[in-house]
């Protein structure tokens, strides 16, 4: 074996960890932040803020008696507030004991401070991952802008062939003899509908409207076999496509648009297909077979369709205006939602057998995510920083003992008979919630190697 061709595949491997550990230590930073804040706003002290777990590598006491630390195994955090036992807030009998004889002390303890300040400590770690999704996505579509309307041509992507007359800044009013709607970048009825009116034609007729004047000019097909990104774990991503490729054959069938793609890779049954790619002025061949992907449909449910895992792009960039802060806002929210709805569907599709539970993914699969998406740029990693976010506030909520949800319940269960479940009950809770962890890490881990 040539040990030089290891290099790179090492030097991947490395990047893959790095992009994972910064993913992952920023979530769990502003997860157990909230906890810490909000439990300190609420009058229970912390004793210890833990970035990862294991041995110590840095840590330092603050004025409040607070000590911060950063561990050596970077795969999750905690707050270890006064009176619990663990980082998974259990019960220290110990120390309450010792502080059931003041009552000023047991009310900085976690087990001791009224239900309120212990039921808002704990939901600030959820709330505060989903308040970050939503910072994260309304400053990204503040920054990106929003696509000017109407639709205006902002740049021509680079494909294969002669030129075309189509210009930036022009105003498109139909394409190839259908009126352009209003522009819409995930969709719409409208839009759907005069995206399968146009003509399947490599070339197409534009009106447009270019310095006062309406025309007519050639351009290309408005939907080309082009590559916007490239799904991570996908045939794709495993091929070595890229954002910006051009495929112009299947199978050594020339093609022009992305629904001919699409029909292809829905027609092979997973049989590996050669596909030519048009890189930057070069061809290029790659072989790859698709894959079973569930996706979810606009009408709700899921379908499993033969996917290689690219996402098309317009043959034009559309031209951008500036997104307002209350337009940017209520689209961040709008999409976090979209993310809860999304997981949840898809959990409860799985649990039902309407999907596969391949689609739960381990550590293997979320780390190389991370370095798929570092590797796409900047803004694709913080946008996977902030779904990722949104995933582990969600995943925090459920109602498993040990986890932000499964003490949620205990709380409502104190609220309604006025008094906690009893420490022998916890204790066996605690237990079960933690084997149930283990067994979901271990079974996504198993999703990783063997799916």
């Amino acid at each position: 074996m040539d040990i030089f061709a290891l290099i790179p595949q090492f030097g991947g491997l490395i990047y893959t960890l790095l992009a994972f550990v910064v993913a992952l230590s920023i979530i769990v930073a502003v997860h157990e932040f909230g906890h810490y804040i909000v439990g300190r706003w609420s009058g229970i002290h912390a004793e210890v803020f833990s970035l990862g777990f294991g041995p110590v590598l840095f840590a330092r006491t603050d004025r409040r008696g607070t000590r911060w630390q950063v561990a050596a195994l970077p795969f999750g955090g905690y707050v270890k507030f006064l009176g619990d036992s663990n980082a998974a807030s259990g019960k220290d009998s110990g120390v309450m004991a010792a502080a059931s004889a003041d009552p000023e002390a047991l009310r900085k303890t976690m087990h001791g401070a009224p239900l309120w300040a212990r039921a808002a400590t704990v939901a600030a770690g959820p709330a505060f991952n989903f308040a970050m999704s939503i910072a994260v996505f309304t400053a990204v579509f503040m920054l990106r802008g929003v696509a000017s309307d109407p639709l205006t041509v902002g740049e021509i992507q680079p494909l294969p062939g002669g030129a075309y007359e189509l210009q930036e800044g022009d105003e498109l009013l139909a394409v190839g003899g259908v009126t352009v709607p209003k522009f819409n970048t995930e969709g719409g009825e409208d839009w759907s509908a005069f995206r399968a009116a146009l003509p399947e034609e490599r070339a197409l007729a534009y009106t447009v409207l270019r310095d006062g004047q309406q025309m007519e000019v050639d351009g290309p097909y408005l939907y080309p076999p082009l590559i916007s990104s490239v799904a991570p774990r996908s045939a794709a991503m495993d091929a070595g496509f890229r954002p910006g490729d051009v495929i112009v054959a299947v199978d050594g069938d020339p093609i022009f648009a992305f629904d001919q793609l699409k029909s292809r890779v829905e027609a092979s049954d997973g049989r590996v297909l050669e596909v030519s790619v048009w890189r930057e002025g070069e061809n290029l061949q790659f072989a790859l077979a698709p894959r079973r992907t569930d996706e979810p449909q606009q009408e709700g449910g899921f379908a499993t369709q033969w996917r290689i895992g690219v996402v098309s792009g317009m043959a034009i960039e559309p031209a951008k205006e500036a997104a307002g802060p209350v337009e940017a806002l209520v689209g961040g929210v709008a999409q976090t939602g979209a993310i809860i709805t999304g997981s949840l569907s898809g959990l409860w599709h799985m649990i039902t057998g309407a999907i596969s539970t391949c689609n739960i993914s381990g550590p293997i699969g979320i780390a190389e995510t991370s370095g798929a998406m570092a590797s796409q740029g900047a803004q694709s990693f913080i946008w996977f920083v902030a779904v990722l976010s949104t995933a582990v506030g969600l995943l925090n909520l459920f109602p498993i003992p040990a986890l932000d949800g499964g003490h949620l319940v205990f709380y409502v269960y104190e609220a309604a008979t006025g008094r906690p479940p009893n420490d022998r009950a916890l204790q066996v809770l605690m237990a079960f919630g933690m084997a149930a962890i283990l067994t979901l890490m271990v079974f996504a881990l198993g999703n990783d190697i063997f799916c």
